[in-house]
């Protein structure tokens, strides 16, 4: 259980270091950690509102695989099982909960404006050579 206990506490730091970042909004838009799907990843402003309702789960999440760490450092026989296989049961739960939350609130953000015609062409006066954007 040393070792299961071991992997759990190191997820944890690293699980309560970027929800932590998340919630202080010091998460910058990347694509290795967050919640990273086409919604959220579509401007910086939804990265961070996303990563930001995500992050309590993920707190959440972090917490429970302490507790699991715990419980198969501390406890005996069947009971330090049931820790070390619920721990992260829970723990992938949570974080899947808080992520299906922070997607619907990506998907509601409106689109950051692309300029003043409205096109991300790069300018207005480009807008013509745009041949297969949407207008």
């Amino acid at each position: 259980m040393v070792i299961a206990a071991i992997v759990f506490l190191v997820l944890a730091v690293a699980l309560g270091a970027v929800a932590a970042a998340a919630l202080s909004g010091r998460l910058p838009r990347n694509r290795w950690v967050g919640l990273r799907t086409d919604a959220t990843l579509r401007d910086d402003a939804t990265f961070r509102a996303a990563n930001r309702v995500a992050a309590p789960a993920q707190l959440g999440a972090a917490v429970v695989l302490v507790l699991g760490a715990c419980g198969g450092l501390l406890l005996d026989g069947a009971a330090a099982l049931f820790a070390v296989i619920a721990a992260p049961v829970v723990a992938v739960a949570l974080t899947a909960v808080g992520a299906g939350i922070a997607q619907r609130v990506a998907s509601a953000m409106p689109a950051a404006d692309t300029g003043a015609c409205g096109h991300s062409c790069g300018a207005c006066s480009l807008q013509d050579s745009c041949g297969s954007a949407v207008h």
